[in-house]
């Protein structure tokens, strides 16, 4: 028996700016039965390196919504009323102990993607992408990525430790968690470490679309080939905000000059439409640094677009 999914309230019978705390104002999970797309905040920024507060985020990306419309024109759909998507709260992490919080990550997750509910993750640093890719390497096996980043995110270890915002993705390939030469760096830019870093990284199976080639290329041109590489296998997208330049994202702990456009990046994101998008994640959002909420209206629209973009996969495979 089909069921009507329940959306947000009605904005004017329901001011937006008194309403529910939720993403979008939607409903949260306590209030459906059996969601198809589920939000889940993880605030934790105890694996950064630079400026903190990315703990903040979930809360700040979540106020951005409040504006949000059933209705997404450039995508022509209504991502609220086609399936159920409710909000999960915010994961209990550890703010002292980081192994432990990727493993409380994981939990929480695992229960969702195990039940073949697609899952848009709020951060937090990008260590927690880790804990995400180990859930849905969990449900189907390694999967391809697209990485929008400032930064590879490849690196070893920080003072030595091994799990930090800058190594996910390294010890993703080490855990056999990515399909190899299916994983895309796109908005990399500002200096390295070391030439090796880009070497290492090559090594790893992935390929870079820096922001230079966006902007000298087209964003079009630079996700058809990310459309091609990836095929019809799982994706993941992962999203840390400092990929916007820092006019079009300042709250963020590691921002970077010469960076994509907000407008640019929601294309890009849009353009994936064709692809199997089965998680994703939008981290580093860091209110602290922010003004006008610039940065979080940002993370919110780009979290309204990979909603709509895995509505219409449910469409596509019922």
């Amino acid at each position: 028996m089909s069921r009507e999914p329940i959306g947000p309230p009605n904005a004017l019978v329901s001011p937006r700016f008194a309403t529910s705390a939720t993403f979008a104002r939607l409903p949260s999970t306590m209030e459906v039965e059996d969601p198809d797309i589920v939000v889940l905040g993880v605030p934790f920024d105890s694996g950064v390196s630079y400026r903190p507060g990315a703990r903040f985020g979930p809360t700040s990306i979540r106020q951005g919504s409040k504006l949000l419309r059933p209705f997404n024109p450039a995508l022509h759909t209504y991502p609220f009323s086609s399936v159920q998507v409710a909000d999960d709260g915010d994961v209990g992490v550890n703010p002292f102990n980081i192994e432990e919080a990727l493993l409380q990550v994981e939990s929480q997750a695992t229960c969702h993607v195990e039940k073949g509910r697609k899952l848009l993750t709020l951060g937090g640093d990008h260590t927690v992408a880790l804990a995400l890719l180990r859930t849905m390497s969990k449900k189907y096996g390694p999967v391809a990525l697209v990485h929008f980043d400032a930064h590879l995110d490849t690196w070893d270890t920080y003072f030595g430790a091994p799990y930090t915002h800058g190594t996910p993705f390294r010890r993703a390939f080490e855990e056999n968690l990515l399909i190899r030469n299916s994983c895309y760096h796109v908005g990399t830019r500002g200096p390295l470490y070391a030439e090796s870093d880009l070497l290492e990284d090559k090594g790893f199976g992935f390929e870079v679309i820096t922001s230079d080639e966006v902007a000298n290329s087209g964003w079009r041109l630079c996700v058809d080939r990310i459309a091609s590489g990836v095929g019809d296998s799982p994706l993941y997208v992962s999203i840390d905000i400092d990929v916007l330049d820092p006019a079009f994202a300042p709250g963020t702990g590691t921002p970077e000059a010469g960076g994509l456009s907000s407008r640019e990046l929601l294309q890009m994101v849009r353009a994936l439409g064709e692809v199997n998008i089965v998680g994703a994640d939008i981290v580093e959002v860091a209110p602290a640094y922010d003004h006008a909420e610039i940065t979080s209206i940002a993370a919110a629209h780009l979290g309204y677009e990979l909603i709509s973009l895995m509505s219409l996969n449910f469409k596509r495979q019922t």
